[in-house]
């Protein structure tokens, strides 16, 4: 099952390589650094970071992939895949920050930003760089408050509209989950639009009906519209689905968000 960042309140989301400690239980002494960073080829430091991002159910392995990823993204600025992983494993860190740590959240989603625009540059073709650029954005914004955040909305709809010509199945679906987030949450005056919230999620379901943050953004939106029956059948469709060994995190985040809205529906 794929997930995705959503990504102006929770994230969401996504692929990993090679991740050789799956479990989200793995302790931060049972991802080792293989060697010294300056003698690891490129290669070898984006597995490790791979390694860290793996076992991110610790705030501290996340962090451990942010410096390992960003270690790979100095040996080698032209290396697309440490540019937008650099993005990636970012917006996972800016999300799960403290929040009373404003200052570590923003500069989390800052170099995520640059990092998703260096992607872009090198691979335009690639939905990654575009994808992680657009969730930065919206990572900032969230922390900064919508008055800040309006100005980058175009931008952020923009990028993730590229995702979806480009290969709409990316992170299962996840670009229709920010689209759809970005409707479901903006206030009308400011361009939110629930109807339109909803055809975006359900045409995200029909591309990957495993995104368990998808569904629940979808039983949220429906919820809004007063359509209570579809609420609770996508709330308790995220509670029956299997999650990926990869995303256990996300797809407990996702279950949690069920469970309340069903309590909310009951």
């Amino acid at each position: 099952m794929k997930l995705l960042p959503p990504f102006c309140r929770r994230v969401v989301l996504l692929v990993l390589v090679a991740p050789a400690c799956l479990a989200t239980s793995c302790s931060r002494e049972q991802v080792k650094q293989d060697g010294p960073a300056e003698t690891i080829p490129v290669t070898a430091l984006i597995a490790q970071a791979d390694k860290f991002y793996a076992a991110r159910g610790s705030i501290e392995n996340a962090r451990e992939a942010v410096a390992m990823i960003r270690r790979a993204r100095m040996s080698d600025y032209g290396n697309y895949e440490a540019a937008w992983k650099l993005s990636k494993y970012n917006y996972y860190l800016g999300q799960h920050e403290a929040d009373e740590n404003e200052k570590a959240k923003l500069d989390a989603f800052r170099e995520g930003i640059a990092a998703g625009q260096a992607a872009v540059k090198i691979a335009p073709d690639k939905p990654e760089g575009h994808f992680w650029l657009g969730a930065n954005l919206g990572g900032r914004g969230q922390v900064q408050g919508p008055l800040y955040a309006l100005p980058d909305i175009p931008d952020i709809r923009r990028e993730m509209e590229t995702v979806i010509k480009i290969d709409e199945t990316y992170e299962g679906g996840s670009a229709y989950l920010a689209l759809g987030q970005i409707d479901l949450e903006l206030p009308e005056l400011m361009g939110g639009d629930r109807k339109r919230a909803v055809e975006e999620l359900e045409k995200g379901v029909r591309v990957a009906d495993d995104n368990a943050l998808m569904r629940l953004r979808l039983a949220e939106a429906y919820y809004e519209l007063k359509r209570p029956a579809d609420a609770r059948a996508q709330a308790q469709a995220v509670l029956k689905l299997k999650p990926d060994p990869d995303y256990v995190p996300e797809y407990e985040q996702a279950a949690e968000g069920a469970r309340q809205l069903l309590k909310k529906l009951s």
